[in-house]
C-alpha cells in the first residue's frame, strides 16, 4: 500500500543488489546504535512499514501498540507536521528519489520530539517506487536550541535578514518587520532586490555583494531613501548557505551627530570669521572676507551693506553697499552689479530697510524673487535680481554698540531650497560675530583718525630749497589707535645750511606724544641757529630739558647739509650729524651703492645724563646722493631685530637706487612695513640735486624762509 492507497502490484526485485555479509551487518548495527539512529523499512507494495526498536522508541510505541502501518507514522505526527511530511513522501516516491524531512512527534503522553529522517524510494525494472528505505533519529536538543536562538533572534532590538544563495529571504524577526514596516509575509520568498528595491545600485548593493564575493562580513553605515527614510548600520555576514543581515536603525545617533558636527562647523566658522575680520582694521576688507566665509556654506550668494561712519542709523541715506559674492562665477558681476545698484531702488518695505529700521532678521522663506522684485522700483536692477532668482532671501543687522553696522543679505538659489532652521541660527551668530569685528574697526577707525590727525597737526611739511629735495612720511601704528612718539623735522638756517632732525620718544600714549612735541620744539629752536653744529645743539638740548624739569627719553638724529664755494665748484655737500642712541642714517650714492653712516656706537640718547659727550661724524657727498633718516620702526618688529632690519633696509634701498625720490620712499615702506606695524614709522629723504642746472620738476617749487638767501 502506498502512502496515498494506490492498488498493490508485485515487485520485480531482480535488479536489487545481494545482502551484505554478516560481519558488514554486524559493524552497520553496531554503529546505528551508537548514534541512536533507527531504521525503516515500507514495502510500497504490501504497505507494511517495519520498524526498529529505535524508532518504537521515538514514536513511543513497542512491540505490541504498533501495528506496522503508516496510519501509525501519521498518528504520531504533529497535526501541523502532517500534510508537510506527507507531500515529501509523496515527492520521494513519485520520483523513486530521496526522501529528507524534520518533524515533531507527540507521545500520548504529550511529550514532543523533533525528528529528522532520510530515506530513499526503490523502483523494480519498470522504474515504480516499491520499497521505501531510510533512517530517524532525534534532534530535539537541536530544534530546541535553534528555536531558543531564534526566539533570541525574533526578540532582538537588532533587525535581522536571513536569505539563500539566490539572494531570497527566508527568515526576518520582528524587529525588521517593525523598521520596514512590512509583516514578514511580504518579504519572505521574495529576492532582497524584489524586497527592497531601493538598495539596487547604492552603497548596500555594493555592501552585500562584496561580502558575498570575499566570504567576509562587511559592516557600513548607509542612509536608505523612502519610504524609509533611516539611516542604518549594516552586518552583513556570508555563509556557505547564503547570507545573514544585522542592521540597526541609526537614524537618531546620525542626527545627534549631524547636529553635533553643525554645532562644531558653526564653531569653526565662527572662529573662522572672528580670526579672518580681526585681522584687519579696513572695514571694506573685513567684508569681502565676510562674504568669502558664508558662501556657499550658509548661502548662494550674499551681499554686505555697511553704514557710514558719519550717519545715523535707521535711514537707508547711511548705507553704502560694499562688497557681494556668489558661488557661481559667471553670476558674480551679476550680483556685483544688483549690489551696486539696488539700494537707489529700494522701496520703504524691503527687507533692507526694514531690517534697518528694526535691527531684527527680515526673512522671505519661498518664492523670493517674485516678494522680492515687488519691493523694489521699476528699473534695471529687477532685470538683476530676475537673473539671479533667489528662492529664499534673510537680512540679517550687523549688531554694533550704537545700533546695526551693516546688512548681511544671504540668498539661495532655487536648487539649493529655503533656509534651514539650523541655517538661521548659524546666520545669526555669524551676523553677531561679525557686527561685534566691524564695531570694533569702526571704532579703531574714528580712534584712528583722530589721533593720526593730532600727530600729523604736530609735523610741519619741510622746506623746499634749490639745492636738495626733502620728502616725508610718516605711519601711524596699525595694531593701536594711539598717537606716538616718532617725528621729523627738516629746516633752513640764515645761512642756508640744511638741518635734518629724525627723533622718537619713548611710549605710545598721548603722554608720547606731548612729550614728541615739547622735545621736537626745543630741537628745532636750539637748531636754527647758524653757529651750532649738531653736537652742539644735543648737548644744548639736553641742558634745556634739565633746566625744564623734563621727564623725556628720545632718541634723535640731528644732521646738517653744508658747503662752501669750493665744494659747490667740485659738486659736493658735506653732511654733518650727531647720534643719541638713534639707528643710523644711510646714503645712496649715484652709484647706488649703500653706506650707513653709523660713526661707531651712537652716543647716549636724551634724557639719560645731561652732561654726556655729543660727538659728531662728517661725510663729503656727491650730488645726487639720497640721505635716509627713519624711526626705528622701520627696521625693527617682533618677527625681527634691529640688526637684521638694518641689513635688509640696506638691500631694498641698493635695489631701489635711481627711483624718482616720491617714490622710493613708498616702496621702502611697503617692503619694510608689515600689513599692520606695531610701531610708528616717521621717514625723511633727501636727494641732493645738480646746483649747476635748474632744479628739476619732480623736486617741486622752491621755497625758502625770506631770512634765507635764495642761492
Amino acid at each position: 500500500m502506498s502512502a496515498r492507497g494506490d492498488e498493490v502490484r508485485q515487485p520485480d526485485v531482480a535488479g536489487w543488489q545481494g545482502e551484505p555479509d554478516e560481519a558488514q551487518r554486524s559493524l552497520l548495527a553496531l554503529s546505528v546504535a551508537a548514534a541512536g539512529i533507527g531504521s525503516f523499512d515500507w514495502d510500497l507494495v504490501t504497505g507494511t512499514l517495519s520498524w526498529d526498536d529505535r524508532l518504537n522508541e521515538l514514536f513511543g510505541y513497542d512491540e505490541a501498540t504498533f501495528d506496522r502501518s503508516i496510519e501509525a507514522f501519521r498518528a504520531r505526527l504533529h497535526p501541523d507536521d502532517v500534510d508537510r511530511v506527507g507531500a515529501l513522501l509523496d515527492r520521494a516516491i513519485e520520483s523513486a528519489g530521496d526522501y529528507s524531512a524534520e518533524y515533531r512527534v507527540v507521545h500520548p503522553d504529550g511529550l514532543q520530539r523533533w525528528v529528522a529522517a532520510r530515506g530513499r524510494a526503490l523502483a523494480d525494472g519498470s522504474g515504480t517506487a516499491v520499497r521505501l528505505l531510510g533512517a530517524a533519529w532525534d534532534i530535539s536538543e537541536r530544534r530546541q536550541a535553534q528555536e531558543r536562538l531564534a526566539q533570541l533572534v525574533e526578540s532582538m532590538a537588532v533587525g535581522f535578514i536571513a536569505m539563500g544563495t539566490d539572494w531570497v529571504l527566508t527568515h526576518v524577526n520582528l524587529e525588521t518587520e517593525r523598521v520596514t514596516g512590512t509583516p514578514r509575509e511580504q518579504l519572505l520568498g521574495r529576492t532582497l532586490w524584489e524586497a527592497f528595491p531601493a538598495t539596487v545600485g547604492t552603497e548596500f548593493e555594493a555592501g552585500y555583494r562584496r561580502a558575498a564575493d570575499t566570504g567576509r562580513p562587511v559592516v557600513f553605515e548607509a542612509f536608505y531613501p523612502e519610504p524609509l527614510d533611516i539611516w542604518v548600520e549594516v552586518r552583513a555576514v556570508p555563509s556557505p548557505e547564503g547570507m545573514a543581515l544585522y542592521f540597526l536603525d541609526i537614524t537618531t545617533r546620525r542626527r545627534a551627530q549631524e547636529l553635533t558636527e553643525r554645532a562644531a562647523e558653526r564653531e569653526r566658522l565662527l572662529s573662522r570669521i572672528t580670526e579672518e575680520l580681526s585681522a584687519t582694521l579696513d572695514a571694506d576688507e573685513a567684508a569681502r572676507r565676510l562674504t568669502r566665509l558664508v558662501v556657499p556654506g550658509l548661502a548662494d550668494w550674499c551681499v554686505v551693506t555697511l553704514v557710514h561712519d558719519e550717519e545715523a542709523g535707521g535711514d537707508r541715506r547711511a548705507l553704502r553697499n560694499v562688497t557681494s559674492w556668489h558661488h557661481d562665477p559667471p553670476l558674480r558681476e551679476v550680483v556685483d552689479a544688483y549690489a551696486r545698484t539696488r539700494l537707489g531702488a529700494l522701496r520703504d518695505d524691503s527687507l533692507v530697510v526694514r531690517a534697518m529700521r528694526t535691527g531684527q532678521l527680515q526673512l522671505l522663506g519661498r518664492d523670493a524673487t517674485a516678494q522680492a522684485l515687488e519691493m523694489l522700483q521699476p528699473g534695471p536692477v529687477r532685470d538683476l535680481l530676475l537673473r539671479l532668482a533667489p528662492e529664499s532671501m534673510a537680512v540679517f543687522p550687523l549688531p554694533g554698540r550704537n545700533g546695526p553696522v551693516g546688512m548681511l543679505t544671504l540668498s539661495t538659489g532655487p536648487g539649493r531650497g529655503g533656509f534651514t532652521p539650523a541655517d538661521l541660527v548659524t546666520a545669526r551668530h555669524v551676523a553677531a560675530r561679525a557686527g561685534v569685528v566691524l564695531d570694533s574697526a569702526r571704532l579703531y577707525r574714528q580712534q584712528r583718525g583722530l589721533a593720526e590727525g593730532l600727530q600729523r597737526a604736530l609735523l610741519t611739511p619741510p622746506p623746499e630749497p634749490d639745492h636738495a629735495q626733502i620728502v616725508v612720511r610718516y605711519v601711524p601704528a596699525g595694531e593701536a589707535a594711539e598717537v606716538g612718539g616718532d617725528w621729523y623735522d627738516a629746516f633752513l638756517q640764515p645761512s642756508g645750511a640744511t638741518v635734518l632732525v629724525i627723533g622718537d620718544v619713548i611710549g605710545h600714549d598721548a603722554r608720547a606724544a606731548a612729550a614728541m612735541g615739547q622735545a621736537r620744539t626745543i630741537v628745532r629752536t636750539l637748531a636754527a641757529r647758524d653757529h651750532d653744529g649738531p653736537a652742539a645743539v644735543l648737548a644744548e638740548v639736553e641742558q634745556v630739558m634739565q633746566t625744564l624739569r623734563s621727564e623725556i627719553l628720545a632718541t634723535a638724529v640731528v644732521a646738517r647739509l653744508e658747503q662752501t664755494d669750493e665744494e659747490r665748484a667740485a659738486g659736493l655737500t658735506r653732511l654733518r650729524w650727531s647720534n643719541a642712541g638713534h639707528p643710523p642714517p644711510m646714503v645712496i650714492t649715484p652709484e647706488g651703492r649703500v653706506r650707513v653712516l653709523d660713526g661707531g656706537r651712537p652716543d647716549l640718547l636724551l634724557g639719560v645724563r645731561p652732561d654726556a659727550p655729543r660727538r659728531e661724524g662728517e661725510v663729503t657727498l656727491p650730488w645726487d646722493s639720497v640721505v635716509l633718516l627713519y624711526t626705528d620702526g622701520l627696521v625693527e618688529n617682533r618677527l625681527e631685530d634691529i640688526d637684521h632690519g638694518l641689513d635688509r633696509l640696506q638691500t631694498v634701498l641698493a635695489e631701489l637706487a635711481g627711483r624718482d625720490l616720491d617714490d622710493l620712499c613708498d616702496e621702502v615702506l611697503a617692503r619694510m612695513l608689515p600689513t599692520n606695524p606695531g610701531d610708528d614709522v616717521a621717514l625723511i629723504a633727501v636727494r641732493l640735486h645738480p646746483q649747476d642746472r635748474p632744479r628739476p620738476p619732480q623736486a617741486g617749487p622752491n621755497r625758502i624762509p625770506p631770512n634765507v638767501p635764495a642761492d
